[in-house]
């Protein structure tokens, strides 16, 4: 073989197990960040996976909202319709998270069907749902109808 080929051919797979590296690397990266959403009724009927990092959505439901008295533990439910997920969480809250508005939960589900979140999103205007929740709350509409 001629050695300029031998050389062009050794850059060129050089090229390539680098990119072949770099798509690896950052698909790896992209599995380990990936946020699933799931409706209350999807995580009531065990579809959601037990401890790993998911997104939960709906409306918080009336009443269910509480706060320790000495902490800044939180616990609220969050219903799509015909499922309701208890949500455990421990920080300050959105100015706009509000009994009976939608909001969207970031975390772990528990063994126990209980979620515990590491951050919580509430609609940011009087006009505003989030898209999964929008969806889901629509699924769950039609599903009893």
């Amino acid at each position: 073989m001629h050695p300029v080929r031998k050389q062009r051919l050794i850059f060129v797979l050089f090229i390539i197990t680098a990119a072949s590296t770099a798509v690896a690397l950052m698909s790896y990266a992209l599995r380990q960040n990936i946020n699933l959403f799931f409706a209350p009724s999807q995580i009531v009927a065990g579809e959601a996976p037990v401890g790993v990092r998911i997104r939960v959505g709906g409306m918080v439901v009336e009443d269910s909202f509480k706060r320790a008295a000495d902490s800044l533990d939180a616990s609220f439910v969050l219903t799509d319709g015909p499922g309701q997920t208890r949500v455990y969480f421990s920080g300050i809250l959105p100015d706009l998270f509000a009994e009976g508005e939608a909001a969207v939960a970031a975390g772990v589900l528990a063994e126990d069907g209980s979620f515990m979140a590491s951050e919580v999103l509430a609609k940011h205007d009087e006009n505003y749902t989030p898209p999964e929740v929008a969806d889901a709350m629509k699924k769950a509409h039609e599903a009893n109808q």
